[in-house]
């Protein structure tokens, strides 16, 4: 049984529409459950105590025993205190939309990243909804928490207890998490040294990340129409030329109201966005809705960071569009399916990893005197001179050959971290 509230008070993003309940049905299909009926409600705010109002919760249980449903999915955030009440007055489970998510998440992990990332998420997820889950148990008093001196209980809650165990699972975690922040960081400079520059797909869940990985690479990789197929960063090569070789990372596809929790909690492997050196935003056109949907995935890449990475939208599905395609610089349309486009996709890719070049001025010891040889290669040498103390040359680099030949730019810094001091 799914139920959404649509009401004035809400931010317009928040509200629930026959879109997003449509969304929602998807989401129960993909986490393996029937969706029997569907309820919607508007209201000026919404119910501090049910949510949607005591008449739509008595309408909802009629049409649960009716359908003989075992489970109620909100399309809004409900606080923990409605969603005990809910529970209570229908008379099933009760779950909203992150937790719904959540539970998608924590059947598709398949790395122990991915389990660790989802782990996180939930644990933050049920850390205030506790209360409501503890509501049955009386303080360990002796008349249920307002007991005169001298006959308070001896021990800690069990409310309290679980608090504290939830809480250092959270800690052990992040610490866990931390550290595979730190190998990714040590992955991506060991990248960087060896000169291929990245590439990260970035796109709304189903929009067929996925399917035009496999049709770049050649790789085989589960590409099936459902949501969240892709939880764990998948990165294979992609040689755009004779000269040029990328590394092609897809990610997990994004929704509208993804929790903020589960945001954070994939940092780990989002953060892989704002180190790429290009983003592909693939934007299924054949949707109706693929403007709101390019318009959530834009936020959160500036939510993660990397709003200022050079960014390629690639319009998919354009065989099954009509009207007029979009077109400009950073644009490309294609059919992943087919691999129509995918030509031109590869050659804007290659135009904009050229756009990434720098101007350099470098000062080269005696001793590493090759780099001079591979600069007259893989650069345009604008400058080059032999002095007492070296080679100092002047050169215009791509991104690959900058990452060989940085050590010698004067004063040049590594830029740090988040978990660096």
């Amino acid at each position: 049984m799914l139920a959404g509230l649509s009401a004035a008070s809400m931010d317009e993003h928040e509200r629930s529409t026959e879109v997003s309940m449509e969304e929602l049905a998807a989401l129960v299909d993909t986490a393996g459950g029937d969706t029997v009926a569907i309820i919607m409600q508007n209201r000026p705010t919404p119910d501090p105590r049910s949510f949607i109002g005591d008449g739509k919760v008595q309408e909802m249980k009629e049409l649960i025993a009716m359908n003989d449903c075992d489970l109620a999915v909100f399309d809004n955030e409900l606080t923990p205190s409605q969603m005990r009440v809910l529970s209570e007055e229908l008379g099933v489970k009760v779950l909203d939309r992150s937790g719904l998510i959540l539970d998608i998440f924590a059947q598709r992990a398949q790395t122990r990243e991915g389990q660790l990332q989802v782990e996180l998420a939930q644990y933050k997820y049920l850390l205030p909804r506790l209360t409501g889950m503890w509501t049955h148990l009386v303080r360990q008093t002796a008349s249920g928490g307002s007991s005169p001196i001298g006959t308070r209980g001896p021990g800690e809650t069990q409310l309290e207890t679980d608090r504290r165990h939830i809480r250092r699972k959270i800690q052990k975690l992040e610490e866990e998490l931390a550290a595979v922040r730190k190998v990714r960081s040590t992955q991506r400079r060991r990248r960087e040294k060896n000169a291929m520059p990245v590439v990260a797909l970035v796109g709304y869940t189903n929009a067929g990340k996925s399917t035009l990985l496999n049709c770049l690479t050649g790789a085989d990789i589960p590409a099936n129409d459902r949501l969240f197929d892709t939880l764990d960063t998948t990165t294979r090569r992609l040689r755009l030329d004779e000269t040029q070789e990328v590394l092609l990372s897809d990610t997990v596809g994004f929704i509208r109201k993804l929790p903020t929790h589960l945001i954070e909690a994939f940092k780990a492997t989002l953060e892989e966005l704002r180190f790429a050196d290009v983003l592909l935003h693939v934007i299924d056109i054949s949707n109706p809705e693929w403007e709101e949907q390019a318009r959530v995935v834009d936020e959160l890449i500036r939510q993660l960071g990397a709003e200022t990475t050079p960014c390629l939208r690639v319009y998919n599905k354009c065989d099954a569009y009509i009207g007029i395609l979009p077109h400009g610089d950073n644009v490309v349309c294609i059919s992943a399916r087919s691999g129509e486009g995918a030509d031109l996709l590869v050659k804007k890719l290659l135009e904009m990893l050229d756009r990434g070049k720098k101007q350099v001025t470098l000062k080269i010891p005696y001793a590493k005197a090759g780099i001079a040889d591979m600069l007259n290669r893989e650069a345009k040498v604008l400058r080059l001179e032999y002095t007492d103390e070296g080679i100092e040359a002047e050169a215009v680099v791509t991104p690959e050959t900058f990452g060989k030949i940085r050590e010698f730019i004067p004063g040049y810094r590594e830029p740090k971290e988040d978990w660096e001091d």
